[in-house]
């Protein structure tokens, strides 16, 4: 029993509910949950795909866009491990959407929730294929430097023979140039095809995020790589590539120090990071690479 105006049984009530809070224990076991974010356009599947993982209607599916306004946390367990889903929001063109609209907070809500998970989980209606909205939604996730699962759904709706799903993957990677690391796998929220596989594929560039190269053996790698291609030049000064580290996981990044960070061109950052890419399994994650010359430039 208690009392708002005079405050009776306040103190008893709080007492009450901070038993019930978990523990420093509990907590640290939950923050041990992979998270990841399901993101896409709207009515892509996205609610119907947690619904499918979860194995229960636990949130509401419906054909009319911009039913899910937030972004909804669900805690599961599937073969021992710890998992937290997060259905968001479909975002829409940034033109479509009232500056002042319940929808604007809600894809803001929707990146936040990209920005805190792991892993994202990007969806692309295969009736549609990739558009323009599509591939900015998969460069912010890039840009976040997030480990990331294509998801092709409604694959159940698509006319097929030998060569569809390979030709499918050619357009999906030529519209997402900036993404050919990430996998694709085609999916039916409706009939249930493959889903069973996604859950590994997410741990699987999860760990992929997380990888760190011993230093020692980077270096070879770096020097195999410039024994094949020679750094360039630039009136008379040639780039030098003395020494490599991985700074950083979750992306992993690595930094090269070099003679002059001014030499290095993008050309060849990339050419690096194909080479880094050809020697270890990134497979899912975006990787950097950034230059520090001996004057403490920073590229």
């Amino acid at each position: 029993p208690v009392s708002s105006t005079q405050g009776t049984g306040l103190g008893e009530m709080l007492d009450a509910l901070i038993a019930l809070l978990p523990g420093e224990e509990d907590a640290g076991e939950q923050s041990e949950a992979l998270r990841f974010a399901v993101t896409g356009k709207p009515n892509v599947g996205k609610s119907s795909l947690v619904n499918l993982l979860l194995r229960e209607e636990r949130v509401i599916v419906s054909d009319i866009p911009g039913t899910t306004r937030d972004a909804v946390d669900t805690a599961f367990t599937r073969d021992g491990r710890d998992y937290v889903i997060i259905d968001t929001a479909g975002m829409r063109r940034k033109s479509r959407i009232d500056d002042y609209s319940l929808e604007r907070y809600s894809v803001i809500r929707a990146l936040t929730a990209v920005r805190r998970a792991d892993v994202a989980v990007l969806m692309i209606d295969a009736a549609e294929g990739v558009t323009d909205q599509d591939a900015k939604i998969a460069g912010y996730i890039e840009d976040e430097g997030k480990p990331v699962v294509i998801a092709i759904n409604k694959w159940d709706l698509i006319d097929k023979d030998d060569h569809t799903m390979s030709e499918f993957t050619r357009r999906v990677y030529a519209a997402l140039s900036f993404m050919t690391w990430a996998p694709i796998l085609y999916i039916s929220c409706k009939t249930g095809q493959r889903h069973q596989r996604l859950l590994p594929l997410i741990c699987d560039v999860y760990e992929k995020a997380r990888f760190r190269v011993p230093t020692g053996v980077l270096n070879d790698v770096i020097g195999d790589a410039t024994a094949a291609v020679e750094p360039p030049s630039d009136k008379g000064r040639r780039l030098r590539i003395y020494y490599a580290t991985q700074a950083d996981v979750a992306p992993p990044t690595f930094v090269l120090f070099v003679n002059n960070a001014e030499l290095m061109p993008v050309s060849y950052m990339r050419y690096l990071e194909n080479y880094l890419r050809k020697t270890f399994d990134f497979t899912g994650t975006p990787i950097r690479i950034s230059c520090r010359s001996r004057r403490g430039q920073i590229t």
